[in-house]
């Protein structure tokens, strides 16, 4: 099969983007011929693409791309140019330009949507006038016209449902997953500690995403500053990339005085990530909106216990397995469950156990990169 995913494939963006880094990488290993089509804008990073995978940039149209997501004139010349040539068009998120463009052409190609977790409350009420705009205008009908929608769980399937109206016969429920084998070998455990002057008597939390208001930053900043009263021997590490949140986060700390309690690292990535992931005692997401955090699955393969919300995108999992500790969305639970977790070093064994266990069970990108690939296969033989 011709494969074109569309996505906007840089680091800025987090899981999505490794998602498909890791699917189309499956997808080649099978023969089958992908490319990525990628709006971005001056000063993106663009994420690696694997070996084999085409990868299509082409820039945002400005100044009208920062009211409507990732509008570019140059994608729609592409589409209208080569949509004949593919077999499936895999668009990634809805409410952008993306998710509209491939429905301006006739085309023989299926096209398949992937949530990403966008339909979520807390999504969903995010800019709701755009969003209102655009369900107004088309997202509706093109999730109903499209050939398959792809969702991560049971929550994600009825956030759908609400929001069609209906339940859809046209959907399938896959999760995310991640390539094991690249978590089994960490980097020699004190690396990060050294590269960062972190004391070898200081515990490490460690939260790893965008610094974005709907990553529970809110709540994760003052929980610690409230834990570390009465607990000094931790330290917060703060890795990703600047979405918006860091001068708030920046402010908290300065005018606590906590610069040598809670460290921003930038992103990380690669050999420095896994080191982090090495070095930490604990893994904090407290998430107000995911679609199924890569995240939390990277630090669970990497037998890091783990602090979550329950909208990491796998609660049910988290609840069968007992695979990690899970907090309600206010300081003062996130405060408490701090406490229980990073006072009880057992009970921090238990979870990575556990998680490990779930993850290997249930989320090897193998298997579920050969579901995906399944499912083009049947709407392609309809």
């Amino acid at each position: 099969m011709r494969i074109l995913n569309i996505c906007a494939y840089t680091w800025s963006i987090g899981g999505p983007a490794r998602v498909i880094y890791d699917l189309t990488q499956a997808a080649v290993q099978q023969n089958h011929e992908v490319d990525i089509l990628s709006p971005v804008t001056p000063g993106d990073k663009i994420y690696p693409a694997p070996d084999g995978v085409r990868l299509i940039i082409c820039k945002r149209t400005t100044p009208f791309s920062n009211i409507y997501r990732e509008f570019s004139v140059e994608m729609y010349r592409y589409l209208r140019n080569n949509i004949d040539r593919y077999d499936i068009i895999h668009i990634h998120g809805i409410w952008h330009f993306g998710s509209l463009a491939p429905f301006l052409f006739r085309r023989k190609a299926s096209v398949v949507i992937t949530i990403h977790g966008l339909l979520d409350a807390w999504a969903v009420k995010h800019h709701r006038w755009k969003k209102d705009i655009v369900s107004v205008l088309y997202q509706k009908r093109l999730l109903k016209r499209a050939d398959l929608i792809h969702i991560f769980n049971n929550e994600e399937e009825k956030d759908l449902d609400n929001y069609l109206g209906f339940h859809s016969s046209n959907q399938i429920k896959i999760p995310n997953g991640i390539r094991l084998e690249d978590y089994t070998s960490l980097p020699e455990k004190g690396i990060f500690r050294k590269q960062f002057h972190i004391p070898p008597g200081k515990k490490i939390i460690l939260f790893i995403s965008r610094l974005n208001e709907k990553k529970g930053l809110d709540l994760l900043l003052p929980a610690f500053r409230e834990y570390n009263k009465k607990h000094s021997d931790s330290i917060l590490i703060l890795a990703g990339p600047d979405d918006g949140y860091e001068t708030t986060a920046r402010r908290f700390i300065t005018g606590h005085q906590m610069e040598n309690q809670i460290i921003l690292t930038g992103m990380l990535t690669g050999e420095t990530k896994k080191a982090a992931l090495r070095d930490a005692d604990l893994f904090v997401l407290p998430s107000y909106s995911e679609g199924f955090s890569i995240a939390v699955l990277e630090a669970m393969a990497s037998h890091l216990p783990c602090l979550v919300s329950d909208k990491v995108g796998f609660a049910t999992y988290i609840r069968q397995y007992k695979a990690a500790a899970i907090t309600q969305l206010t300081v003062s639970d996130l405060t408490a469950q701090l406490e229980n977790t990073m006072q009880d070093e057992t009970l921090r064994i238990d979870y990575a156990i556990r998680a490990y266990r779930m993850v290997t069970e249930n989320f090897d990108i193998h298997i579920i990169a050969r579901q995906m690939l399944e499912a083009y296969t049947k709407i392609r033989q309809r």
